[in-house]
């Protein structure tokens, strides 16, 4: 397939991804629109964008990635339904939308989440690649499993409710952001090569972008936090500062923050060359992930 755009990739995904969604009978309607809304309100997709790039980037065929790509997406929109809710970051708003139990109603909204959570597998599982290569699909699935759970996001989330109104020093924010927010960036680079080939080389430079790229991605969002303009965001800004969290900016500066987040970003740059010609989408996604304003 040719090279893609940000936009051909956003129109791709958006294209897709409510054609996986589970169809039940009349007796479900506010779950299964609350599933569709959530979805929706999805942003940039960058985590869906990522499986389908890197399979392309190895030579696959990104329509037979598709599932790996929605599954993983069903699961990032999960885990933002649970974390607005008032148990958890009480958030009203998600990208200048009510959040799903504002519109919902919060019961609606659980069940939303754990629904996006178990489809997902199920999408693994049902797809092409598993009729015809149900190796992969066992890898895909193990690694979501992993990556999504206790030993990856889960286990992040855990960290911050933890530190929660108490001060964090700098390697136990390094830690909680490698998994919160970078466990599925890496599941996404991983879920993208496999798809396409089983290259040990590809798997560990596609790695070690995804844990640069996802660090980066987090400061930027400190970042943001303290300087970013709310309309562009679709959320209040200083809510960090107000509930005394720890972040990159607070630790570091606004300055050497954005050094860090460059310097990152230089170094997931540089492990794409193994990829050679083919890795021009992932450099400029990178460099435009620290430059963005939302």
């Amino acid at each position: 397939m040719n090279k893609m755009t940000v936009n051909d990739y956003q129109k791709l995904i958006n294209d897709n991804i409510y054609k996986y969604l589970p169809v039940c009978n009349s007796e479900n309607n506010i779950v299964s629109d609350a599933m569709k809304y959530s979805l929706s309100i999805g942003g940039k997709r960058i985590r869906p964008m990522l499986v389908l790039e890197f399979c392309r980037a190895c030579g696959g065929d990104i329509t037979k990635a598709m599932p790996f790509a929605v599954a993983l997406e069903m699961i990032h929109t999960y885990s933002l339904i649970h974390d607005d809710l008032p148990c958890m970051d009480n958030d009203d708003m998600r990208r200048g939308m009510p959040s799903c139990h504002i519109k919902f109603g919060e019961e609606y909204a659980l069940l939303a989440g754990d629904g996006l959570l178990t489809s997902a597998f199920g999408v693994i599982a049902e797809s092409d690649i598993a009729a015809e290569k149900p190796e992969v699909a066992i890898k895909a699935i193990s690694a979501l499993s992993r990556l999504s759970g206790v030993c990856g996001m889960i286990g992040g989330q855990e960290i911050d409710l933890t530190y929660e109104n108490k001060n964090a020093p700098l390697e136990v924010l390094e830690v909680l952001d490698s998994l919160k927010t970078g466990a599925l960036i890496r599941c996404a680079a991983y879920l993208g090569v496999i798809s396409a080939c089983n290259d040990e080389n590809y798997i560990r430079a596609a790695d070690i972008y995804a844990k640069n790229i996802g660090h980066a991605f987090q400061i930027v969002d400190d970042i943001l936090d303290v300087i970013g303009d709310e309309k562009e965001l679709g959320k209040p800004i200083g809510s960090d500062a107000q509930c005394g969290k720890s972040t990159y900016v607070s630790l570091l500066g606004l300055e050497k923050s954005r050094e860090y987040a460059e310097e990152l970003t230089n170094d997931a740059v540089e492990a794409l060359e193994v990829f050679g010609n083919e890795s021009g989408f992932l450099k400029e996604l990178a460099y435009n992930l620290i430059k963005r304003n939302k």
